[in-house]
């Protein structure tokens, strides 16, 4: 739904997603640095949540909050770029063709991140993730040093998104700040406003119970 003068951009739980993730990520690194590390499995537990979570809405989700919105093959990049941003008006609302593939990019690093931090094992054996034990001393330590280099990686693209929104602001005076935490935007030049398709309570209950239910398994103490 839209309006005369703003575009319906964002749902509710894209949107907390999107600040919680921020949150946490600033939280797992200060838990980690200060060896805090009842307080960063909790952290990563969050993180595996809302991982899965935006995974499945993915599928399931708002329109602009789906991957096959957003994720666009050569020819629509390299048409957005030759077009300077003036894409179209039904690509125009949620991410770019650019900005859809940086978001990909991100979820890769950020699951590389969760993935082996399950995994990881430190140099005494003493710290470890929850599901160690299913590997041994030296693939965990292998899944450690993964874990420290997907989290510089995902370092990288965050301060490369944050670059991408700065130069939206100054060059194209687009606040995609400000549509993520209202909602909605502007429609870029004389475009008009289009429908967004929003998902329901039952894809969003569906989402964060498997969500949550497999975060809450990965984590739970095994039996043997």
């Amino acid at each position: 739904m839209s309006d005369a003068h703003h575009q319906y951009v964002w749902d509710v739980p894209i949107r907390i997603f999107h600040w919680s993730l921020v949150a946490l990520l600033a939280f797992s690194w200060w838990s980690a640095e200060n060896h805090q590390m009842d307080w960063h499995r909790l952290s990563g537990q969050a993180v595996l949540f809302l991982l899965l979570f935006r995974l499945l809405w993915g599928a399931i989700g708002s329109d602009t909050a789906r991957f096959r919105h957003f994720i666009k093959g050569p020819r629509a990049i390299w048409t957005y770029v030759r077009s300077r941003g003036e894409y179209g008006p039904a690509s125009d609302v949620g991410h770019n063709p650019l900005g859809g593939w940086s978001v990909v990019a991100m979820l890769l690093a950020l699951g590389a991140q969760v993935v082996t931090g399950l995994f990881a094992v430190d140099v005494d054996g003493i710290e470890s993730g929850p599901l160690s034990y299913l590997v041994d001393f030296d693939q965990g330590r292998l899944a450690s040093a993964v874990h420290d280099i997907s989290f510089n990686i995902l370092i990288a693209l965050i301060l490369l998104h944050i670059v991408a929104i700065i130069f939206h602001l100054i060059v194209r005076r687009q606040n995609l700040v400000g549509a993520m935490v209202t909602g909605r935007r502007k429609p870029p030049g004389a475009h008009t406003p289009v429908t967004v398709r929003r998902a329901g309570v039952v894809q969003l209950l569906c989402a964060l119970m498997l969500s949550g239910a497999i975060s809450w398994w990965v984590f739970a103490e095994p039996y043997f």
